[in-house]
């Protein structure tokens, strides 16, 4: 019997190529002089596809008439037009929980980083300025009683709400609904969390639904003192009013893992001595990117040898293999 067809769009970690490799019969045309050729010279046979940041629209799965499923490298797939790949029939997952405890303590550190001014004070020691000028201006903000508002409690919001707690930190929570068994106080708007606390922490997905919703209106109900963290989505914040609210003083400091267009970052983010910046680093540890790997790996393989997907994503959990 002849392997399924796999084709990966982009050059994945070697835990993901050799697992795909063992199993599957896999495209890679990201080795072709023309990409672009090399998929529609294979698109016929491909039944899944392996992806990492790949735009999977319908235009996109119209080049493959008996693929099956998707398995996105990721827990956010806003790249994949996961409602279309359910209407189609076809399966989409995605690598939760593998990732969750890394972002979580990414979170905290760039919390305590953007709080405290750690990025900024080590720069002062590099350029001499301990011997030359003398000790680190004293910082403005603490996270000493601290209130964290968590948009987006998921998984990595619980996790990072467990770690604030350890800090001393009170956390409410806003979201789509009240979830059952919280017992963090839930706010029905993001406005009015955003008024409650003076620290927004973002772990919030990407898609059209969070667009731009940290915008002037938010910023300003945040504070003077406020303390904004992203660690979910760069889309989800209106960067120019970000910019704005953090060079006239509307809000104290942002810390920022991701960004709306990466990995380009605007100049004048850069510039403003407020605003720490890491480059989406997240879940970037060797072990969390090959546990993600494998997963993807693996989803497929279920996929194929039982017909069930080891992590759905909601849209497409009700797919079922063709028969």
């Amino acid at each position: 019997m002849s392997k399924p067809e796999i084709l990966m769009p982009k050059a994945m970690r070697d835990i993901v190529l050799n697992g795909l490799e063992a199993r599957f019969t896999l495209h890679k045309p990201y080795e072709a002089a023309d990409g672009g050729e090399a998929i529609s010279a294979s698109s016929a046979g491909v039944r899944g596809l392996a992806v990492l940041g790949t735009r999977i629209d319908a235009a996109y799965l119209d080049k493959f008439p008996y693929l099956e499923i998707v398995s996105n490298f990721g827990v956010g797939y806003d790249n994949i037009d996961a409602e279309a790949c359910g209407a189609r029939g076809i399966m989409v997952t995605n690598t939760p929980d593998v990732l969750t405890e890394e972002v979580a303590d990414t979170a905290i550190g760039l919390l305590i980083m953007t709080v405290r001014e750690l990025s900024a004070a080590e720069r002062w020691l590099r350029d001499g300025n301990w011997s030359g000028k003398g000790p680190f201006p004293l910082t403005k903000a603490s996270l000493k009683d601290r209130t964290l508002g968590i948009v987006g409690l998921g998984r990595i919001g619980k996790a990072i709400a467990s770690r604030a707690e350890a800090f001393g930190l009170k956390v409410h929570y806003h979201g789509r609904n009240q979830q059952a068994g919280v017992t963090y106080p839930y706010h029905a708007t993001l406005k009015g969390l955003a008024e409650t606390v003076d620290t927004l922490m973002l772990v919030a997905p990407g898609g059209d639904e969070t667009r731009h919703m940290i915008n002037a209106e938010i910023l300003k109900a945040l504070g003077p003192t406020g303390i904004l963290i992203n660690i979910g989505r760069g889309t989800v914040v209106d960067e120019l009013a970000l910019i704005d609210a953090l060079s006239n003083g509307t809000i104290h400091a942002a810390g920022l893992d991701v960004f709306e267009n990466e990995p380009h970052v605007p100049e004048a983010l850069m510039a403003l001595p407020n605003a720490v910046l890491l480059p989406h680093v997240g879940s970037a540890s060797v072990s969390t990117r090959d546990a993600m790997g494998q997963l993807v790996v693996d989803n497929l393989v279920s996929w194929f040898e039982t017909g069930k997907a080891i992590t759905p994503v909601a849209e497409t959990a009700a797919v079922t293999r063709r028969s």
